[in-house]
């Protein structure tokens, strides 16, 4: 992200950071309940949702491709190990947190201020792993996406327009916001956000801004801050607006329990490296294997800990 802070490529970045964090407050984004909605109700409505942000991401970065657009350098790291570990890690520390990096902020929109411990953690994580491991290094590989581009861009196309009806539609009978920010169509708005910050001003996920602030890394760290605190501000009114933001006085139990699950997230998301929302909105696009592997990873993490949580009658 090179781009001074009052360009206006940075104040388009900076209202896609509030809407992004709206539409987080609003969707259908964390992990954790994703899980536990399959686990528990045997369903995968949020499952589908993330996939859907997902693939509003693919599609958008195919076209931006194809007309030139794009500046990034598809950025892939080796799998290993380590990959697995660190998705292992994440899964554990949302567990504990009782959601992901995803779900925290939604729970700060709500009011519930707990959870405002949560990115401290994953700071403190990263601050402290950083000075014992070192991150993988990035390899600049070709994503496999942009191979198979042209095969997906009319199947894009096809699934982009029938969205469009359903929004034209949703206007046309005047329920467009009740449409737009019900839980799955918010969690698409969140993946379509990201893609014209990407194009505005580079890969941005909040937790990504945190490590490089806890690596020290200098370059842009106000931009990323400030892109930070517009996604916040943003969940806040998400919040809100849907009569969701009350306050709830933290106990030392949830304090505790939200600063060592971010900070297990933190440590997770070192070795692979990238936490569940860069993972989901960048890795799984692109068609990155480590991104794959970290997010099954992470995932099956989480539904084994619900189900000893379950046998034990923990939940």
């Amino acid at each position: 992200m090179s781009v001074a802070l009052l360009s206006f490529a940075f104040l388009i970045a900076a209202v896609c950071a509030a809407i992004m964090g709206y539409a987080i407050q609003r969707g259908a984004t964390c992990m954790v309940a994703a899980v536990d909605e399959v686990i528990t109700r045997r369903r995968a409505h949020r499952l589908i949702a993330l996939t859907e942000a997902a693939a509003w991401v693919a599609g958008g970065l195919i076209l931006a491709n194809m007309v030139g657009i794009l500046k990034m350098a598809p950025v892939g790291y080796a799998l290993g190990i380590a990959t697995v570990c660190g998705g292992v890690l994440l899964g554990i520390g949302a567990l504990i947190n009782r959601v992901c990096v995803f779900g925290a902020i939604a729970r700060l929109g709500s009011g519930e201020w707990a959870y405002a411990l949560t990115p401290v953690g994953f700071f403190l994580g990263c601050l402290v792993a950083g000075k014992l491991m070192v991150s993988a290094a990035p390899t600049a590989t070709a994503s496999p996406l942009f191979g198979v581009g042209p095969v997906l861009v009319v199947p894009f196309l096809v699934f982009a327009a029938w969205r469009g009806v359903e929004a034209f539609g949703a206007v046309r009978n005047r329920r467009f916001a009740a449409h737009i920010w019900s839980p799955h169509r918010a969690t698409m708005v969140i993946g379509l956000a990201f893609v014209v910050m990407l194009l505005t001003v580079g890969s941005w996920a909040y937790t990504d801004a945190l490590a490089s602030l806890a690596h020290g890394m200098a370059d842009n760290v106000a931009a990323k801050m400030l892109l930070f605190a517009a996604l916040l501000v943003g969940a806040l009114i998400g919040g809100w607006t849907a009569g969701r933001l009350r306050l709830v006085v933290p106990t030392l139990a949830d304090m505790t329990r939200c600063l060592i699950g971010g900070a297990m997230m933190g440590v997770g998301s070192l070795l692979i490296p990238g936490s569940n929302d860069g993972l989901i909105l960048i890795g799984l696009p692109l068609l990155q294997p480590y991104a794959w592997v970290a997010m099954a990873s992470m995932t099956i993490a989480i539904a084994v800990g619900m189900l000893i949580e379950r046998r034990l009658g923990m939940r």
